[in-house]
């Protein structure tokens, strides 16, 4: 057996274990509830709630606040050209 074979048969080894596991995966083969079916409003909202929880919000991200005295220099340099770029004659 050659360096190329046996590579490439651990490769594919690989490959098929992965994909073995990929779809064998609880969630996969969880059932839905059959939330349509129930007529009470109420109850087939909390059917869909139960069946799929919101998600939760990110978490604020840290900003500098303008009170810490940090002015980024970056943001007069992007507005004067901005400026310029609109002032910019297209086709005149």
């Amino acid at each position: 057996m050659t360096t190329g074979t046996r590579i490439t048969g651990i490769w594919a080894t690989a490959l098929l274990l992965a994909a073995t596991l990929g779809t064998s995966t609880p969630a996969a083969s969880a059932p839905e509830p059959n939330c349509r079916a129930i007529e009470s409003t109420s109850a087939r909202l909390s059917c869909y709630d139960a069946a799929f929880p919101p998600k939760t919000a990110k978490p604020a991200e840290a900003s500098i606040d303008s009170s810490s005295g940090y002015k980024d220099p970056f943001v007069a340099e992007e507005a004067r050209t901005a400026a310029k770029l609109k002032n910019i004659c297209r086709g005149c």
